[in-house]
């Protein structure tokens, strides 16, 4: 059922404490961590301690939460300082794009010039 862990998800099992993570936020419905491949200086994933496949299914299941995962995005920007200088949120969706975890989370990257298009 959406929303509810998943016995095989890495994220699940951070969100559980079963995995360890370099936490740098968490409040009742979020957790952000630093990215263990960093591709920026700051590199920290935000996540909804809800299991939720993408992005699309977390706004669709429950917009407010969405809202809390992109509130969060921000705060970790002004928390780490790459708030003034700029800083990119990337939702990966799909195996095409990108997406390794299966579980909703937004990169919040940044300390570095961020070119577009991004590859």
């Amino acid at each position: 059922m959406a929303g509810e862990p998943e016995a095989d998800c890495l994220f699940c099992k951070i969100v559980a404490g079963e995995v360890p993570a370099t936490v740098v936020r968490e409040t009742d419905t979020v957790v952000a961590f630093q990215d263990i491949n960093p591709q920026a200086p700051c590199h920290v994933l935000v996540i909804p301690k809800a299991h939720y496949r993408d992005a699309a299914s977390l706004a669709t299941a429950d917009p407010a939460l969405a809202a809390d995962v992109l509130r969060e995005t921000g705060a970790v920007a002004t928390q780490l300082k790459v708030d003034a200088s700029g800083y990119r949120v990337v939702f990966n969706t799909g195996t095409g794009a990108g997406q390794t975890v299966f579980h909703a989370h937004a990169h919040v990257l940044g300390g570095r010039g961020l070119e577009w298009p991004p590859g």
